[in-house]
């Protein structure tokens, strides 16, 4: 009798781990979205990058990419009616971060994504990835949470969240 409880109360352990990390995972991405065109957002986004000093290293067209490759995939599926992602990093911060942690250079650079869906073009979002929680030291988590803020405060602009 104790091995069957105890392995029934093993089991309703790791069910509950696995859902408390799939929570943490589902907090981990942030998405704000907006009525508008997809290009006025995009632009928004680059200015609102731009406008803290940063530099777009590199855009990504997410958009193009999955529909060049979904034949190579065996897929036809459109998801996108647009997207793509910008990469840039912040020389303050990201040196704050790696300081506190040398491997926290495993985040940098930031991306966060700006998409519309081809079944809701007119409904533009904006994302990123908090990264705040990877930070295995607490200095370490308090300056990914600097660009957990910074990445926030863009995407809201974006949006016209401020």
């Amino acid at each position: 009798m104790r091995t069957c409880a105890f392995r029934l109360l093993t089991a309703i352990g790791l069910v509950l781990a696995c859902a408390s990390a799939i929570a943490q995972d589902a907090r981990q991405l942030v998405a704000y979205a907006t009525d508008g065109k997809f290009e006025d957002v995009r632009d928004d986004l680059r200015i609102a990058i731009e406008g803290r000093g940063l530099v777009v290293d590199y855009q990504s067209y997410v958009h193009r990419m999955l529909e060049r490759t979904g034949k190579d995939v065996g897929s036809s599926r459109r998801i996108y009616a647009d997207a793509q992602a910008f990469v840039f990093c912040s020389a303050a911060l990201s040196r704050k971060a790696m300081e506190a942690d040398a491997a926290n250079a495993a985040l940098c650079p930031y991306s966060i994504v700006v998409y519309a869906l081809a079944a809701a073009p007119g409904r533009v979002h904006v994302a990123y990835r908090r990264i705040a929680a990877l930070g295995v030291t607490p200095a370490s988590r308090a300056a990914l949470a600097e660009v957990d803020a910074m990445l926030d405060s863009i995407a809201r602009e974006a949006t016209g969240l401020r």
